[in-house]
């Protein structure tokens, strides 16, 4: 049988794929831009009399002897310990899909089995706290914060983005559960296993795409975050983000915005890794519904 795409018309095939690479080239560029820009130095890469300095790095040249440099990454994670706040970043965005996750699975696995009727005000209860801006729960959290000594830490901070982040969380496991039939659970019982086994050995094996795309997701939240961790985090233990606004915030010092060019795609490649890793269990998990036997 032929395809439908060899049957469409050859200008149409053609206009498709240019389409396509056009949006491509379009969406990449602002970051390969900063990739490319990230080996100059800053008299090139914001050169206001030629913007073809940019490409061409005659500064870089001058100043390094090549017209690449990695000035800025070593200047970043090496004299700026860039590397502690990526230390941090691990720390925070682990506890934060740790917790979430069995918060999340536990209780959207018991809701989406509940028979009663307040099972549905606590979703919408869930769904009114995620709409809240995260910045109004910060401010409520910064005074027990500082009164008990726990401002700048990780741990406050792992706390917080739990709570922005677990209705979400909660919501998604939930329709993820509700997809899942409940015969399977009472077959699971049939054959002795107790509420919990059910819901480890039989349930968890079937749900496995969708957690790891709400994983993902929380992950994504904690990570990208600025907000909540530049105002709860002491410059000790600033994670990525916002020791890159901090970079910025100095730009008086020669050199620092390349670090926070630098830094910038130091923090981006690894979602990119990340996504393209986990890219079959996303779209799973994002398309989940069905039963598997």
């Amino acid at each position: 049988m032929v395809s439908r795409a060899r049957r469409a018309p050859a200008s149409l095939r053609f206009a498709t794929s240019a389409f396509v690479v056009i949006w491509i080239v379009i969406a990449a560029f602002p970051f390969l831009w900063t990739l490319w820009g990230s080996f100059k130095v800053e008299l090139d890469f914001f050169s206001i009399a030629d913007w073809t300095n940019a490409l061409t790095g005659p500064k870089t040249l001058d100043t390094y002897g090549s017209r690449f440099t990695l000035a800025g990454y070593e200047g970043a994670w090496l004299k700026e310990e860039f590397w502690r706040s990526a230390i941090n970043t691990v720390i925070v965005c682990f506890f934060v899909v740790i917790t979430s996750l069995t918060i999340g699975t536990l209780g959207g696995y018991a809701l989406s089995r509940s028979g009663y009727r307040y099972t549905f005000w606590l979703l919408i209860a869930a769904l009114i706290f995620r709409a809240m801006p995260p910045i109004t729960l910060v401010a409520g959290y910064l005074l027990p914060f500082f009164e008990w000594n726990l401002w700048g830490r990780l741990s406050t901070t792992v706390i917080v983005l739990v709570a922005i982040n677990q209705p979400f969380t909660l919501w998604m496991l939930h329709s993820f559960f509700q997809s899942i039939p409940k015969e399977l659970d009472e077959s699971a019982k049939v054959d002795g296993c107790t509420q919990f086994q059910a819901f480890r050995n039989v349930i968890i094996p079937v749900m496995w795409p969708g957690v790891i795309t709400t994983g993902l997701f929380s992950f994504l939240l904690a990570y990208n975050d600025f907000a909540v961790t530049s105002m709860l985090l002491s410059d000790d233990n600033r994670t990525m983000v916002p020791k890159i606004a901090a970079f910025l915030g100095t730009t008086y010092t020669e050199g620092n915005v390349m670090f926070a060019v630098s830094a910038a795609i130091s923090a981006t490649v690894p979602l990119f890794i990340l996504v393209m890793f986990f890219q079959r269990q996303i779209v799973s998990g994002l398309t989940a519904g069905a039963v598997k036997g």
